[in-house]
Order: structure tokens, then C-alpha cells, then sequence
């Protein structure tokens, strides 16, 4: 299941791969989370992955996450989260942001065995993530030299999955040049020399969670951090003579930080479906074997009680059905990847639409597969005490609902721009537009919401070929 790797992944890469998988495995998930990041600097040191493989190899790179995903049931979502923050978010933005040199950098730090986190997130932001950046990074001329800054404590970085242990972080920060504000801007930069925090960096942990406590969330304070030059992720603009150059007109910095947001609601989207058909089959796999009492001595299985065996089959319909979907998306995405394209707008839409869907079948099923299987689902190490995972699925790389919204604000554009479309969305575009003249903004709220099912519902039938309700 999953994308069509081809020559791109043999049997042999698999199989070391899942070596890995079996010692992180075997030692559970109550281990703490500077045990599972000496898993990640081991698996990173071993090559089996590369940093690069987001651009060179983008179909080993989805594999690989999709391979992690199967222990969601079994650890949780730290690791799974560890290692797509590493590769996808911080290297994955070294890799679509920095010049040669510092892409080729990306290879000294995977023979160190060296750690990364991405600190885009600030406590202000909530799920408004990346809209609102109020950390500064100012060029000092006379220094020639980057002064990185949170100016208040709603500038604090927050949740930063690795960030207690990370040894180089991937800042993003409002860049100042010449009193001039040049937007959200990526930075390499040391989190720690000798083991020891770099001056003006401040962190803390976030506190015990429900689940996934190998993993380390921080927030993270910088306080008056100097930077050098190069720490600016300059292939599409930079510093020269001390003013802002952009290099590529057209290309926003920001449209290529928010690339690494498309690639990990892909695979979150996969690793959702996954985590669904793992939590099926083990389930499956213990009620085809379970007896049930019944008259005649029929002794049948719990497999065989009409409403599980009907769920079963309907969870097998969606699945496959959404696996379809994926497989259209992969596919699109890994060919931008690797031609270092930003994805087409219909290709946004429909991976914000699987990040959206997938995740909500996933929670409806497993949920419901839980109502119907009484005390086995209270089983430690069953799979459903892991539950949690699917909320961390559901705000991570976009809110869901945030993801909705912006759905519908831009299909309320296209039909401002005379895009009618079909008679359902037409008709809940000018219910919204009406409901914000007469100042319903609960109308206005819901029916927001109502018209990015549409559009979704719309974007999955033409991306699989077919109608289905998902």
C-alpha cells in the first residue's frame, strides 16, 4: 500500500530499514526521550535515509515514513514525530531553502549523527502557525552579522517537537534589513556547542502528555542570539552590499518554508490510514479467535457478530478508497520534489483535503471500532490506548479546521472572479458572502465550513476518478 516506489526502493533498503523499526520496536514507548533520540542519531548516522532524499529520492522518503507509521499502535506518535520534524521540517527546509554549501552541510551532519528541530511555532500563534511570526532576526552591518530576538513571550517558540535535545535548529523569524521588515525568513542555526545551549538561548519542556512522552516538546526563548551570515537559508534571497537581494522573482521565501507543510500533511495523511489499518488488523486478528456463546453450541466468532463483520468490510471500502487518493497525491508531489517545483493550487487543495479526510475516517473508525469491542479495547498494548495519535494528526502541519477555512476562503475568490462551478458550491458561496453582509457570523462560521466539504468531496472525485462519500 502506498505510492509505487520502482526502482527506487528495492527489498534490500526495506528490510535495513525495518532493522531500525525493530530496535526502536523492542524498546517500547515508556522509554524517555533521550533513550528514542539516540534511536534517531543512529538511524540518521546509518545513511538509510538521506537528508537529501526529499529532493533526490522522494519516493524512499514517503516510504520511510509510511514503514514508521506501522508502530503508531505499539509506541505511540513520538517517534513517528522525531523523525518527520528532523527530515522533513528542518532538513527538508535546508533542502529547499539553502544555497549548495549549506545543502552540502546537511551531509556532515548526518555522519555526526547530529539533530534538528524547526522552530517556526510561537506561543502567540496557537494554530495560526506561520501567519503570525514576531520573532526578529535584524542584519547588523557593522557586525555583519544576524541578531536573533523574541521580543516578548508570545514570541517564544512553542511545542517544538525535539527541541530539548536538538543540536541545530531551523529559526523562522521576522528578517530586518535597513529598519525594513522582509517577512518570515529561515535560519540554520547552533542550538548547541560542547553539549552546552548556545548564549541567549533559553529553553524549557512543555510539560507530561497523554501519550507520547518519549518525545521532548519545548518551548524556546531567543534572547538577543547573534547569528553569522550564512545562517540565513539564502538560495532565494539574501544579503549583498547590506540590502535585501531577492534571487528568484516570483518566489517567495515563505511559499517555499510552507513546501515542508505540504510534504508533512502528505505523510501525516498517510500515517493516519496506516495507523487505521494496523489498529483493524490487530483488533481483527484477536476477534477472529475470539468464541462467542450462542444457542446450539454454534461457538461463533466475535469477527462473525453482524455489526463488527459490517464494520470490517465498510473500514476495507474506505481505506482502499482513500489509499487511492494518496497514491494520486504521492505520486504528483514526489514529481514536484524532485523537480524542486512548488505543487500546483489543485494540488495544494488536495492535499490539504487528504490531511483533512484521512484523518477524519481515521478517528470515525477507529472510534467506532472501539464501541465494539467492550473491555479489549481497555487492554494495555491493544492499540486503542494510542488513540491520541489521531489528535496529533489532526492540528499538526494545519489545523483541520484551519485548513477548512482557507479551503473555503479561496473557493469564495475563484467565485468572486466569476468561477461558478457546480450549483451546490455556487449556491453555499453566495450563502456565505450573504450571511457576512447581514453580520451572521455564526451563519457566515458554518456554512464556511459546509462549502470546504463540498469542494473537498469534489476534489477527491476528480483526483481518484470516481464519486464515493468519504
Amino acid at each position: 500500500e502506498g505510492v509505487p516506489l520502482e526502482a527506487s526502493i528495492t527489498a534490500s533498503w526495506e528490510a535495513a530499514f525495518r532493522e531500525h523499526m525493530t530496535s526502536i520496536k523492542a524498546a517500547g514507548a515508556d522509554i524517555p526521550y533521550t533513550e528514542s533520540v539516540a534511536f534517531l542519531r543512529r538511524l540518521v548516522k546509518s545513511g538509510a535515509l538521506r537528508h537529501t532524499d526529499i529532493r533526490s529520492n522522494p519516493e524512499r522518503f514517503l516510504a520511510a515514513h509510511r514503514l514508521l507509521a506501522e508502530l503508531a499502535t505499539s509506541l505511540g506518535p513520538g517517534f513517528w514525530i522525531r523523525f518527520t520534524v528532523h527530515f522533513n521540517l528542518c532538513c527538508g527546509t535546508v533542502v529547499a531553502l539553502g544555497n549548495p554549501e549549506q545543502v552540502k552541510l546537511l551531509d556532515t551532519l548526518q555522519d555526526q549523527g547530529k539533530v534538528g528541530c524547526f522552530g517556526l511555532t510561537e506561543k502567540f500563534a496557537g494554530v495560526n502557525s506561520g501567519l503570525v511570526v514576531n520573532t526578529t532576526c535584524t542584519w547588523h552591518p557593522d557586525r555583519q552579522m544576524f541578531l536573533l530576538n523574541c521580543p516578548d513571550s508570545d514570541a517564544h517558540k512553542n511545542w517544538i517537537s525535539q527541541g530539548l535535545v536538538a543540536d541545530v535548529c531551523v529559526a523562522v523569524a521576522d528578517l530586518r534589513v535597513g529598519g525594513r521588515s522582509f517577512g518570515p525568513h529561515a535560519f540554520l542555526m547552533e542550538m548547541r556547542r560542547d553539549g552546552q545551549l548556545v548564549e541567549g538561548v533559553e529553553l524549557g519542556d512543555m510539560g507530561v502528555k497523554t501519550i507520547g512522552n518519549d518525545l521532548d516538546n519545548a518551548w524556546i526563548s531567543f534572547n538577543n542570539v547573534w547569528l553569522p551570515k550564512t545562517a540565513l537559508l539564502d538560495r532565494y534571497g539574501g544579503i549583498e552590499d547590506d540590502k535585501y537581494v531577492q534571487r528568484q522573482k516570483g518566489v517567495r521565501t515563505m511559499d517555499m518554508i510552507g513546501q515542508r507543510l505540504y510534504t508533512g500533511r502528505c505523510v501525516i495523511a498517510r500515517s493516519a490510514v496506516v495507523f487505521t489499518r494496523s489498529l483493524y488488523a490487530s483488533t481483527r486478528k484477536y476477534t477472529d479467535n475470539k468464541q462467542c456463546w450462542a444457542p446450539k453450541n454454534a461457538k461463533p466468532t466475535l469477527s462473525d457478530i453482524p455489526q463488527l463483520k459490517a464494520l470490517y468490510a465498510e473500514a476495507d471500502a474506505e481505506l482502499n478508497f482513500m489509499n487511492q487518493f494518496l497514491v494520486h497525491i504521492e505520486n504528483q508531489l514526489a514529481a514536484c520534489l524532485r523537480a524542486e517545483k512548488l505543487p500546483p493550487s489543485d494540488l495544494v487543495e488536495a492535499i490539504a483535503t487528504a490531511k483533512v479526510k484521512s484523518v477524519e475516517l481515521a478517528i470515525s473508525l477507529c472510534w467506532r471500532l472501539k464501541q465494539e469491542v467492550g473491555s479489549y479495547a481497555l487492554m494495555s498494548g491493544c492499540g486503542f490506548e494510542q488513540l491520541d495519535y489521531l489528535q496529533c494528526c489532526k492540528f499538526a502541519e494545519g489545523d483541520s479546521r484551519i485548513l477548512m477555512q482557507k479551503i473555503s476562503r479561496d473557493r469564495i475568490k475563484s467565485f468572486q472572479k466569476g468561477n461558478k462551478g457546480s450549483e451546490e458550491e455556487a449556491r453555499l458561496c453566495e450563502a456565505v458572502l450573504a450571511a457576512g453582509k447581514r453580520g451572521d457570523a455564526a451563519g457566515e462560521h458554518f456554512g464556511a465550513y459546509e462549502l470546504a466539504e463540498a469542494v473537498m468531496r469534489r476534489t477527491v472525485e476528480q483526483f481518484v476518478g470516481r464519486s464515493a462519500k468519504l
